[in-house]
């Protein structure tokens, strides 16, 4: 993995193709582990007003909007001092939502069994767009089964997941309370 200093066990989805990503995990995780949380995913993204940071938080019971508020404020002068980039962007805190992002490597084992959507950097089979179940992990691959069988996806060629909440299913949202 290529992700910067200190990333290369750093086993998080995106973080091959923007080392931002990188930066972030290892400035955020140890914040959001002394505060009792679970930082799930990192986006940064130009989005419509500028690039934006957003951070995914989950713990047993949930999230609160103070939660948010708190990290987003310690983890704002963090940033500020450690990461790299000088771009400006607006940092985002929030909780992962029914389509609950798939970050690390352990959460796609995790949720073994559960309905997910994978997005690719490189095509796979001709694709990138992936709609399946997962079935874990072997060494760095996530295993998705799909309609036409079981493929291996390696986690640096995975650029997106999530779980899919089909008409409102939650099962697989339950499993969110054994945070890793």
């Amino acid at each position: 993995m290529n992700g910067g200093v200190g990333t290369q066990n750093l086993q998080v989805v995106g973080i091959d193709s923007n080392p931002v990503l990188g930066q972030v995990w290892n400035l955020a995780d140890p914040l959001c582990r002394a505060e009792g949380v679970e930082l799930v995913q990192v986006e940064y993204q130009r989005e419509h007003g500028g690039l934006t940071l957003r951070l995914y938080l989950d713990k047993p019971g949930g999230i609160t909007l103070d939660d948010c508020a708190d990290i987003s404020r310690q983890l704002g002068d963090i940033l500020d001092v450690g990461l790299d980039s000088q771009a400006p962007y607006r940092l985002e805190v929030s909780s992962p939502g029914l389509q609950r992002p798939l970050g690390k490597l352990s959460d796609f084992e995790r949720f073994k069994g559960c309905r997910a959507k994978v997005r690719t950097i490189r095509p796979l089979n001709g694709q990138k767009n992936f709609t399946g179940t997962l079935a874990g992990v072997s060494g760095l691959d996530v295993c998705l089964h799909l309609e036409t069988g079981l493929i291996a996806i390696a986690i640096a060629n995975i650029v997106k997941a999530y779980l899919i909440n089909i008409n409102g299913e939650t099962a697989c949202l339950s499993q969110t309370s054994n945070a890793s």
